[in-house]
């Protein structure tokens, strides 16, 4: 991974400045932070910190970021695979 891996937040695509902005104040500020986590693990803590105004799009967001593809590129089987991550991981 590399330097690469250190990439601030706010750099990666796919991560609009409200959610590089939340991932910051949730303590996941690079991109190594992120994929330490996943995309799962970094959007339900996302969502414990503001359940009101975090959405499925942050999950999608951040899958986008670790994939490298624009985040309304993501198929409906990846996105159901997501979903039953979070709903069955704890």
């Amino acid at each position: 991974m590399g330097a690469e891996a250190d990439r601030l937040i706010h750099t990666l695509p796919g991560l609009g400045p409200t959610t590089a902005s939340w991932l910051a104040e949730v303590g996941i500020a690079t991109e190594s932070d992120l994929r330490a986590l996943g995309a799962v693990a970094a959007y339900r803590r996302l969502k414990h910190w503001n359940p009101k105004r975090v959405s499925l799009n942050a999950l999608w967001g951040l899958h986008a970021a670790l994939t490298g593809i624009p985040w309304t590129r993501i198929d409906p089987t990846t996105k159901e695979r997501l979903l039953a991550e979070l709903n069955t991981s704890s």
